[in-house]
């Protein structure tokens, strides 16, 4: 290439152009990338992998691992003899390490422990190695020896491992009774006798509280009272039933554990399973993930608690500051006398957009649940003082704090949907009569719907990630109920709630088990982009419909 050619080449703006393609592709490579690191550490997770009986020596002697690898790394040498770790073996440069979850912690201490590979002289698979899933002391490894039923042996040897999983089942029929139970309905039970309680104590603040009327109340008292003693028998059976059964285990060091079957949640042969049966087992796995409740301080079970409450958020989000930006966006393009009060304006809303979000939170903190909700308990729900009802971090307070943290975004958006839309049509609209209200309603608003749902996908995009603003109005370790359930009336705005933002957050960094929580951060990291991808394309895919319905105005 002539120099000439390079000039006029280099003045055409290809090189820009192809500067600004590599800049995007390496920018989608990195995207992609890390969702697929976060993808491949989170998702297997839920594969069974196989348990492993390791021969492992030391200066005492040999001794004997079980448990599933986790993990592996290689470092130097000499950071492995700086560290204390002991003598690297000679003209090896690097060392390798693998990290076995052991589980056992009740027993043993600590459920993860670091084997270095020059030390094991033998991995073996036996088949009949058993891991039991807990709801407390995480994973269990042995072999299986004998079923007991309230201290009496049932079965042994071969027999033992059919009748474990009928009597595992059993135990997880006997807990989904005893969670309904707690959950739907003595729960319902307590709640109206709260409602009692409060309706009580309003009567006494406004001096109905006559005979006649503390009387009806106790009637009513007595019969939740009745009917909660009958389900509480109930439970106390269940309860009874569920202590009945134990198992013995032989441990990694030989010793005979006798364990209560109460706490398993399932039990499995990994070595044994086939790749279907494996895929099976990871498809159940992920499932319960998915609609499971926490437990082990959130380092086990699932995320629903949270992957509701995030939706729930994001939607009651979306129905406050969408109103509020369209509005103002309105008044701004279509009412408003444009000068430099107006401009001002503008800018302070595009300024407001770059406040950092925990700003937000604060004002959130003191504005929304100190000052609105002090003064509605005061005003409306004086019966409950001093607790709070809208006193106090809660699911509408997080949702009106990120529509500020949004609103400036839907304002800019629709703004500049207005302003793209002709003159004519207003004028048309006005010369046949209608009024600017009128106008606005039924021709400007319908047009700049397809820019109106850019802002809003936007906000949801933004929203949804958000947690430094949420940890100060609402947001919670662990929700005892949701946000929405069968008591009137139904959608408790009031209450707190769980967000996998925030759970990203307590089980990455709040955990007292590292080890254990590393790939639920992985997996949640990963659900959370997948419900934000979802909640944008529902925006997306009705923004389309809009943009189709209304394309011949832009012609």
């Amino acid at each position: 290439m002539s120099i000439g050619h390079f000039k006029n080449w280099w003045g055409s703006g290809a090189p820009w152009i192809w500067l600004n393609a590599g800049a995007v592709s390496v920018s989608m490579l990195m995207v992609f990338g890390l969702l697929g690191l976060i993808m491949v550490r989170g998702m297997g997770h839920f594969w069974p992998s196989d348990i492993l009986e390791i021969s492992y020596l030391t200066d005492q002697g040999q001794l004997r691992f079980i448990g599933e690898q986790t993990d592996s790394e290689s470092i130097t040498a000499r950071r492995y003899e700086e560290s204390g770790m002991g003598k690297a073996p000679q003209d090896q440069l690097l060392v390798t390490r693998s990290l076995i979850k052991t589980g056992n912690r009740k027993i043993t201490g600590r459920d993860f422990v670091w084997l270095d590979d020059h030390k094991i002289s033998r991995i073996h698979r036996p088949e009949n190695l058993i891991v039991m899933e807990r709801y407390e002391w995480g994973n269990f490894y042995g072999y299986l020896k004998q079923v007991k039923q309230q201290g009496k042996l049932v079965a042994e040897g071969d027999d033992a491992w059919a009748e474990l999983q009928q009597r595992v089942d059993r135990v997880s029929h006997l807990h989904d009774k005893i969670s309904r139970l707690e959950k739907h309905d003595i729960g319902s039970i307590n709640y109206r006798l709260e409602q009692l309680r409060l309706e009580k104590r309003g009567l006494e603040l406004d001096g109905d509280d006559t005979p006649e009327n503390l009387a009806d109340i106790a009637t009513k008292r007595k019969l939740l009272q009745d009917e909660y003693a009958v389900l509480r028998d109930q439970l106390r059976a269940y309860q009874k039933q569920i202590a009945r059964d134990s198992a013995v285990f032989e441990i990694m060091d030989g010793r005979d554990v006798e364990l209560s079957l109460a706490t398993a949640v399932a039990v499995l042969k990994p070595n044994q399973l086939s790749v279907i049966s494996k895929t099976l087992t990871y498809l159940h796995n992920f499932w319960m993930f998915l609609t499971a409740d926490p437990r082990e301080a959130n380092t086990e079970g699932g995320v629903f608690p949270a992957i509701f409450g995030t939706v729930m958020m994001v939607l009651v989000m979306s129905v406050l500051v969408t109103p509020m930006g369209v509005i103002a966006a309105v008044y701004l393009r279509e009412y408003a006398k444009q000068g430099p009060l107006i401009r001002l304006i503008r800018i302070a809303v595009n300024n407001l957009a770059g406040v950092p979000s925990i700003v937000y939170g604060v004002f959130g903190l003191g504005f929304f649940v100190y000052f609105i909700g002090g003064n509605l308990d005061r005003l409306f729900f004086p019966e409950a003082l001093p607790a709070p009802t809208f006193g106090t971090p809660g699911l509408l307070w997080a949702s009106l704090t990120l529509a500020l943290l949004t609103l400036p975004v839907v304002i800019v958006s629709t703004e500049e949907g207005l302003a793209r839309i002709p003159n004519q049509f207003r004028d048309g609209s006005l010369a046949l009569g209608a009024s600017k209200f009128e106008t606005i309603r039924n021709i400007i608003l319908p047009m700049a719907s397809p820019a109106i749902m850019t802002g809003m996908i936007l906000a949801i995009a933004r929203a949804a990630g958000e947690v430094a603003p949420l940890m100060l109005v609402g947001v919670v370790k662990l929700a005892p109920t949701l946000p929405l359930d069968g008591n009137f009336p139904f959608l408790h705005l009031e209450r707190k709630f769980m967000h996998l933002g925030f759970h990203i957050y307590d089980v990455g960094f709040q955990s007292p088990n590292v080890e254990a929580a590393r790939p639920l951060v992985y997996a949640t990291s990963f659900l959370l982009v997948i419900v934000i991808i979802a909640l944008n394309i529902s925006a997306i895919l009705l923004r389309n419909r809009l943009r189709e319905r209304y394309k011949s105005f832009d012609n």
